[in-house]
């Protein structure tokens, strides 16, 4: 035993320490870039700190352990990415139309119009918060880190506790409710699911993109926060309320719980996805279940 502790240990501190450097940048740099956007408002705060403090954490990563650039935690952009992004972007889509437009059209709920309120500048202006913000978690939690531990641990071992991880992150949200941190970890399961379908970030980063998008275009709130661009918002009917995810959005609704298990099961069985090697499971891509035929960056 003594003997196999001496031939692992310095694998698992090698792992502990590359998990452990990027976890304590990554912290830092939310508090620093967190505090110095602040000035800019709560969402903007939010949506870029996590970005810049992301990016920073992976870069640095992969440029001490590595000697490569951020691309390679999942960023190749070839004609496979393309199609990710797109398919991602197809399934988030949908996926808050299914929620939010199924109610309407059943006369659960209306989208009622909002007086004084809504502009194109506003909605470009959040839109794009929104992009920074999915490509910021996705590289926080499905990034450096998530990978070095998947090639360790394996796929299922690393999915399941950062998907825990990712939705006690929105544990301090306004109006956040248990059922909202159990759809919160089920995003988390779907998103890293989707990187080890892939072996990009493109189709997980596209799957987020997609449903954060959609919210505020109804006039709900986007995990607890509230926007209201479009100048609509969306009323339930008297009965109905209990599908609304309340003041938290429909993140904490029973209908995502539902459409979360439709778009996992869509990924695993039909989801037309363009499987690539991940430059950080090259060596382990076959052993943990990855594509038999590559798509070359």
């Amino acid at each position: 035993m003594n003997a196999l502790w001496a031939k692992l240990n310095p694998k698992l501190l090698n792992i502990a320490l590359k998990v452990g450097v990027f976890v304590f940048l990554a912290i830092v740099g939310l508090f620093l870039f967190g505090g110095l956007l602040s000035v800019f408002g709560y969402l903007v705060a939010s949506a870029l700190s996590v970005f810049a403090a992301a990016g920073v954490a992976n870069a640095l990563a992969m440029r001490i352990w590595e000697d490569g650039s951020l691309i390679g935690i999942g960023f190749p952009w070839n004609a496979a990415a393309i199609r990710n992004l797109l398919l991602g972007l197809a399934g988030g889509i949908g996926s808050a139309l299914a929620v939010l437009l199924g109610p309407v059209v059943e006369s659960a709920a209306e989208l009622q119009r909002v007086s004084g309120q809504g502009d194109w500048t506003s909605v470009l202006f959040v839109l794009t918060l929104l992009v920074f913000g999915a490509i910021g978690e996705e590289m926080l939690f499905h990034g450096y880190a998530f990978q070095v531990l998947m090639g360790a641990l394996g796929p299922f071992a690393t999915i399941l506790p950062v998907s825990v991880l990712f939705a006690a992150m929105h544990s301090g949200n306004m109006n956040v409710t248990p059922l909202a941190l159990v759809n919160t970890a089920l995003w988390g399961i779907v998103f890293g699911f989707a990187f080890w379908r892939s072996g990009d970030l493109w189709l997980p980063i596209g799957l987020h993109l997609g449903w954060n998008w959609m919210l505020p275009l109804f006039g709900v709130n986007l995990s607890g926060f509230t926007m209201n661009v479009t100048g609509y918002v969306m009323r339930w009917r008297p009965g109905h309320e209990w599908l609304s995810g309340g003041a938290y959005g429909p993140e904490a609704s029973p209908l995502t719980s539902a459409v979360l298990v439709v778009l996992f099961l869509w990924l695993v069985w039909k989801a037309p996805v363009r499987r690539q090697t991940p430059y950080l499971l090259r060596d382990r891509w076959d052993e943990i279940g990855g594509p038999e035929e590559p798509v070359k960056e």
